[in-house]
């Protein structure tokens, strides 16, 4: 209307057609800027529910859900997944982005068409539509045959993202065993060969962008704008039943009128055909996240994806590896033809049968990679049991101790009562002057004044020197008192006399310990030895620890002297040759 006043210089027309317009502006404005507010929330919303769904499947506690400990699971015992920290935090937002834009990328877009359209028709003719539609469906088809596809780049993308992601990871991780050993080259190489990897797969992805885009251009916008002003000048060349055009201003009204509308539904189908590659893009991330889901509801039933060793394919271990072992609820601990199987597929041990009582400590020996450490995993239920029957308690009832114990970020009573949160101490009745009390048992009283006070919060790792870090570890089992203690090499940054004092207080409590050593001195607090031989074998027997010290001593006394042998034969025989010249 504003067109055709503005042609017939009517200024008055003119002006009230534009307060109509700038009237019209309010609603239209507070509803666009509603539905970008809206977007973003829905965005959030499902990312809040999925993430919160995720974490409940990945952090699940487990006590009484066999199928729990999933983030242990998925890093031990599945190659499915490299890094589940990036999904969780990175893929789900991207996921949840794309799924919230999908109305205003293509719900709202083809709403466009259809109303733009059915004016368009009314003003130039259903013919004309149906032909041009006709046409630009079939360049559509063309263009969508010609379109690469961007949901596996999508997802190969994030895949490499977050390998990249992992190793940064890495470096910060263990950057002190990094420096040690100076192996900066190798790790920047390391590092260079992952980012190298996702550039080359980015500068693919953007060559095909590149020539799909002056395509997509080339046919969205030039292609489709030259049959809009055809249609648009129907009317000036052909006279259209129902539709008049009496002088210029109605003529110059109808054209801009109809060329508007048509680049509106153009810009708007331009929006559906764009909105391709955005839901390829979703289907990439959704395929990271369904891989996420997928994979935890495995992990959950049991069923694992790893890399096995090749022995594992022989018959026997075959045959291992397909059995499933009972697990028996007890206060006892007790193994009946229990096979120790790596997460690789590796037997350890064919079968392993022991009994431990309450109060009776037990000793764990051998050689590395025999299975110690195996059987710990098995007692917590992180490892699956693949024949006879365990008997044992809940795993809540065993604390593990080894010879990095983990602090956790917070406060330093937070370390103590680890994995309780303060409240959890007030509900149990426990104060802050009875885990001084716990303090007093490890010698580390001057602690909590020297760090300012248990609310003083640190990176307790760096704070602490190892030995204190056992310390901590041990006061964390005095304070929950669980009714078993892994010890894995946990009092080997400590002095003999703490100790034996730890130990003593432990056996006070009640604490059955289950011990991985080498020191001797802790033989005496144990009066049960499990012993591999790192050959399949092993034995389990009451363990002597007089007979036992005095047998070490005797072999230490017999090493020494051996190793004197080769002086003493070489001492004998200069003493041949002197004896042998003053002969002659």
């Amino acid at each position: 209307m504003e067109i055709a006043s503005l042609v017939r210089a009517q200024p008055l027309s003119f002006l009230l057609n534009i307060l109509k317009w700038l009237l019209v502006a309010i609603p239209a404005t507070w509803t666009n800027s509603w539905l970008s507010y809206v977007q973003n929330k829905l965005a959030l919303a499902y990312r809040t529910r999925l993430t919160d769904e995720v974490l409940k499947q990945y952090l699940g506690a487990g006590e009484n859900d066999p199928g729990g400990k999933v983030y242990y699971k998925l890093a031990n015992l599945d190659d499915r997944i490299k890094n589940p920290d990036q999904m969780i935090t990175h893929d789900i937002q991207r996921f949840s982005n794309h799924l919230a834009a999908i109305y205003a990328n293509l719900a709202k877009p083809t709403l466009d068409v259809i109303l733009y359209n059915y004016q368009l028709s009314k003003n130039v003719g259903a013919e004309g539509l149906i032909i041009l539609t006709v046409l630009v469906q079939s360049s559509a088809a063309l263009l969508r045959a010609l379109t690469p596809p961007f949901g596996v780049y999508t997802a190969l993308s994030a895949q490499l993202s977050g390998s990249f992601r992992h190793t940064h990871s890495r470096l910060a991780e263990f950057s002190e065993e990094i420096a040690f050993f100076g192996g900066e080259e190798t790790e920047k190489m390391l590092v260079e060969r992952e980012y190298a990897g996702l550039v080359i797969h980015e500068n693919t992805v953007l060559g095909k962008r590149w020539w799909h885009g002056c395509v997509e251009e080339g046919i969205v916008k030039w292609v489709w704008g030259s049959f809009g002003l055809c249609l648009c000048a129907i009317p000036v060349f052909f006279r259209l039943p129902g539709v008049y055009t009496v002088d210029l201003g109605s003529r110059t009204e109808s054209f801009v009128t109809n060329r508007r509308l048509l680049l509106s539904s153009s810009d708007a189908f331009g929006r559906v055909m764009y909105s391709y590659k955005d839901l390829s893009e979703l289907a990439g991330y959704t395929a990271r996240v369904a891989l996420l889901l997928d994979t935890m509801a495995d992990v959950r039933k049991g069923k694992f994806n790893k890399a096995l060793v090749s022995s594992a394919s022989n018959e026997e271990h075959a045959r291992i590896l397909k059995g499933r072992g009972q697990v028996v609820e007890s206060e006892e601990i007790q193994f009946e033809n229990v096979p120790i199987v790596t997460p690789n597929g590796d037997v350890l041990l064919r079968s392993l049968s022991f009994h431990v009582k309450p109060g009776q400590h037990l000793l764990i020996v051998g050689p590395n990679g025999c299975g110690k450490s195996s059987l710990f995993r098995i007692l917590g239920g992180l490892w699956p049991v693949y024949g006879g029957v365990v008997r044992k308690p809940a795993a809540s009832q065993f604390i593990l101790i080894p010879q990095r114990p983990y602090l956790p970020l917070g406060t330093l009573r937070d370390q103590v009562i680890y994995p309780h949160s303060k409240v959890d101490m007030e509900a149990k009745g426990i104060t802050d002057d009875d885990l001084l009390q716990i303090l007093s048992l490890v010698n580390m009283t001057s602690i909590v004044e020297r760090e300012g006070g248990w609310d003083a919060a640190r990176e307790w790792r760096e704070a602490l020197s190892g030995g204190d870090q056992q310390k901590i570890a041990w006061a964390r089992l005095f304070y929950h008192r669980a009714k078993y203690a892994v010890l894995d090499e946990a009092t080997s940054l400590v002095p003999p006399d703490m100790e034996g004092q730890m130990m003593d207080h432990a056996t006070e409590l009640g604490i059955t310990l289950l011990t991985v050593s080498h020191r001797p001195s802790l033989w005496r607090y144990h009066s049960m030895i499990l012993q591999y031989d790192g050959q399949g074998g092993y034995v389990f027997t009451k363990l002597d620890a007089e007979k036992r010290l005095a047998l070490q001593q005797e072999k230490e006394a017999l090493e020494a002297k051996l190793l004197e042998v080769p002086n003493m034969k070489a001492r004998l025989e200069e003493l041949r040759s002197a004896a042998e010249e003053r002969a002659h």
